[in-house]
Parts: structure tokens; C-alpha cells; sequence
């Protein structure tokens, strides 16, 4: 039996829109007004942009989308796009609802309506898609293509290319988190007697090399590969997915430098190194083809020990940190910052899905 993937992307989407609206999560405070208050103001507000207007739509439409085909898959077909639309701008009034409380975020009923409109649409999409089929060759598909228990890969692999467009120090290199979360438990703990406690490192991060750069490049792009094969036993079916995988990685962080520096410099960190890197994932990945679910699994747990090792033992440049700054304060947090998480977390849920399956017993080998 195939579960569904649509349930868990629904609720990952779900977390991400909550991060994407409360971010920074700083600044609580009550102005002694009604929450509710953003309800009866005038549509449209005196400041708005058709750029808001299209991310307030397009945001909550995936949303919308993945709850009406998971409920389509349910035992309540009918209901699907009404639950999905109820749920949709449930969720978007709780946010709004919130960010009267945050002095960087201000709610809005345009902002609420926007966002059910997107759902809506999401919704009536799936019901779309489902009415002429193609969720039914899309079930067969899979069922052809993957392992009856592939629904947590297939949501990772999902996910990978949409982490990517949060700027990376090292192309394909996700989960560098070790020196921002070592900074902020220290501004969090800051005069009080818990920051002794904080072990501290006796000498400072070193910053990679070339060869450690482009080794973190080449581990980056073979994990996803790898993460193909444990759900996919056919070895000419593999090879599709681990090419259009690297495809859409390449792509995925072209697209990412044109939104951080302009679309002039979308190919710029495409130097010597990352061409080399790039060849040899490919070379890696095309040795490991013929290699059996569990032994895959076992090779991506060596992979992704390791690069994240490397990464998190290097500094981030001041340069490359003073861009994610401006890349986190400007209108890029709206909407391409729900992958911000995702770049962070990715290798990590990557990491315990596998030893998850690597210990399953009878899992597929």
C-alpha cells in the first residue's frame, strides 16, 4: 500500500507559512487594542504592491493544493475543497491574528482574503488535476517507480531543490547552522548564569579550503541521489532521477544567486571548483547505482556525517553573512523565505529518516 505523501508536505508547508509569518519571532508586545481590529480596515490598504498581491496568492496556493489531494485521497472526497479552503484561512486569520502582537509584521484583511483566495485556487486545482485523471497516473507512477514505503523520501526529495534557493556559503551545502545557533544561545543567555554552561571552543572555526569546498559540493549534490535509490530499486530509473536531480540542483541554485545578486550574477559561483564537484557527484552517483536500498542508505548516512562535519567546523565569511542579513530583512523573507528552515533542517531529517529505515527491519534491500 502507497500512503499518501500529500498529508506530511501539507503540514511542512503549513509549518513553513507560520515561520514565514512570524519571522523574526522577536518583539512580543500587547498595544492594548483588539487583535481583530484589522478586520474592519479598508480594503485596499494605503500601502500595497501587486507583488504582495501575487505572494499572498501564490503562498497559500501549494497549501490549498496539498490538502484538497490529500483529502481527496481520503474517505471524504467530497468535502476536500471546502475543508481546504476552511483550513487555508483558518490558518491565515491565526497569523494575522498573531502579527498584531510582532512591531515588524502588520496584519491585514486584504492579506486574510489573499490568502484564502490562494487556497481556494490551490484547491480547486487538485480537484482539477483529480477530475481528469491525472492523480490516478500519478499513483501509478509512483507505484512503478518507487518502494511501497517511499512516501518520506519522496518528501524530502521534494523539498531539497526548494531549500536550495536559501543563499548557501557552499553551492548544494545545506545544514551550516553550528555558528548561528552557537550565537544565538549566547545573546540568549546573556547576563544570566546559564551562559557558563555553554561549552566553549578553544580556538576559533577554520574556513574551509578549495578541496573542502568542493568536496561539501559534491557530497551536497550526491546526497539526494542517494536518497533516490533507497526507495527506488530500478537501477535505469535511478539514473533519470539522480540527473534530474542534479539538474534541478544546478537550477535551483542559479536561481537562488539571481535573487540574492541579481540576475547578472546568477551563475557566477559556478567556478572550476563546482564544475569539478558536479562531475564527480555524477561519477559517484552513476558507482553507486547498482547498489542495493539498505547499502544506499547506509553510504548516505557516511555522506551526510560528513558534510555536515566540514561545514559546521568552518565560519560563514562576513561578506556571505551580510548578504543572508539583507537577504532576511528584505521582501525575500515573504515568500522565498519559507525555505530558510528547510536549508537548515533538510540534512538533519534526511539524516534521522535514514537511520530510521537503516534499522527497520525488512526494509527494502
Amino acid at each position: 500500500m502507497h500512503k499518501t505523501s500529500a498529508w506530511p508536505l501539507a503540514l511542512v508547508y503549513s509549518a513553513l507559512i507560520v515561520f514565514a509569518s512570524l519571522f523574526p519571532f522577536a518583539g512580543w508586545r500587547a498595544q492594548g487594542i483588539n487583535p481583530w481590529v484589522f478586520l474592519s480596515a479598508r480594503i485596499p490598504p494605503p500601502y500595497w504592491t501587486w507583488f504582495d498581491v501575487n505572494i499572498n496568492i501564490v503562498g497559500y496556493g501549494p497549501l490549498g493544493f496539498l490538502l484538497a489531494l490529500a483529502l481527496l485521497r481520503s474517505d471524504a472526497p467530497r468535502a476536500a475543497v471546502p475543508v481546504a479552503a476552511l483550513a487555508g484561512t483558518l490558518l491565515s486569520a491565526a497569523m494575522e491574528f498573531l502579527q498584531i502582537y510582532l512591531p515588524r509584521r502588520v496584519p491585514s484583511n486584504m492579506d486574510l482574503a489573499l490568502n484564502a483566495a490562494g487556497t481556494l485556487l490551490g484547491a480547486l486545482l487538485a480537484l482539477l488535476l483529480e477530475r481528469l485523471g491525472a492523480i490516478d497516473r500519478w499513483s501509478l507512477f509512483r507505484a512503478r517507480w518507487f518502494t511501497g514505503q517511499a512516501r518520506g523520501a519522496i518528501v524530502l526529495l521534494v523539498l531539497w531543490p526548494v531549500a536550495l534557493l536559501v543563499p548557501a556559503a557552499v553551492p548544494f551545502s545545506l545544514g551550516q547552522v553550528f555558528e548561528r545557533l552557537e550565537l544565538a544561545l549566547i545573546d540568549m543567555l546573556e547576563d544570566t548564569p546559564f551562559l557558563e554552561w555553554l561549552p566553549m571552543r578553544d580556538a576559533p572555526l577554520v574556513p574551509l579550503s578549495p578541496g573542502g569546498e568542493m568536496l561539501c559540493e559534491v557530497l551536497g549534490l550526491l546526497a539526494p541521489c542517494l536518497l533516490a535509490y533507497c526507495v527506488v530499486p530500478n537501477m535505469g530509473r535511478r539514473a533519470v532521477l539522480a540527473a534530474l536531480g542534479v539538474g534541478l540542483g544546478i537550477a535551483a541554485t542559479a536561481l537562488s544567486a539571481a535573487l540574492s545578486y541579481g540576475p547578472v550574477h546568477a551563475w557566477e559561483w559556478l567556478g572550476l571548483p563546482a564544475h569539478l564537484a558536479i562531475w564527480v557527484a555524477m561519477a559517484l552517483a552513476a558507482a553507486f547505482i547498482a547498489l542495493p536500498g539498505r547499502a544506499c542508505a547506509a553510504v548516505l548516512m557516511l555522506v551526510l556525517m560528513l558534510q555536515l562535519s566540514l561545514l559546521n567546523q568552518a565560519p560563514t565569511s562576513a561578506y556571505f553573512a551580510q548578504t543572508l542579513q539583507t537577504w532576511e530583512q528584505g521582501r525575500f523573507i515573504r515568500f522565498y523565505g519559507l525555505g530558510q528552515w528547510l536549508g537548515w533542517l533538510w540534512p538533519y531529517a534526511t539524516l534521522l529518516y535514514v537511520l530510521l529505515r537503516v534499522s527497520r527491519r525488512g526494509s527494502h534491500s
